[in-house]
């Protein structure tokens, strides 16, 4: 009870204190960096945090991307794409790794780091959950079957990865 507590009165504090900020910024980054302590203080397994920072990550890499070619569409057809993603992914896990978050040699699952782990796991999934709403919409002449469809189907994608992943870590 006392964590629950605890989480409600950080969660009120942040929203009465929050402020507009840049996508993966360095404030962003250290949130990210927060969440996963979070999530280890409630005792969430880091596989299952790596998979939905790995769709936040996705996430905010389209919103980007999708920005930017707003503004230059010219770099819509350049290799500049990989390289925005190396680096969009780099903000944060390298200060992850060099925090000792990410590497510690007991953390591991099929030999890679369980965050690490999650993190590739999430963006692959969330890029299928995408392109699985982009075909939904293809075969209804455009349309969304259900509301909210494009904001579901990434979530409920994720979730299913979860538990995917939580029970082939408990088989190992």
């Amino acid at each position: 009870m006392k964590k629950i507590f605890s989480i409600l009165s950080l969660t009120f504090f942040g929203l009465l204190t929050a402020v507009s900020t840049k996508a993966v910024c360095p404030v962003c980054t250290m949130g990210a960096i927060a969440g996963v302590g979070l999530c280890r203080w409630l005792g969430i397994d880091d596989l299952i945090t790596g998979v939905w920072l790995g769709g936040l990550l996705f996430s905010s890499l389209l919103w980007f991307w999708y920005w930017l070619i707003k503004k230059k569409p010219a770099v819509k057809n350049t290799k500049i794409g990989l390289l925005i993603s190396l680096v969009w992914y780099g903000i944060v896990i390298l200060p992850m790794y060099f925090m000792g978050i990410i590497g510690h040699p007991y953390n591991k699952i099929w030999g890679i780091d369980k965050l690490l782990f999650g993190i590739m796991a999430g963006t692959v999934v969330f890029a299928l959950a995408v392109r699985f709403n982009d075909y939904l919409k293809r075969k209804n002449q455009g349309k969304v079957y259900f509301p909210y469809q494009k904001v579901i189907a990434p979530i409920s994608f994720l979730a299913v990865a979860s538990v995917v992943l939580y029970f082939l870590s408990k088989c190992k």
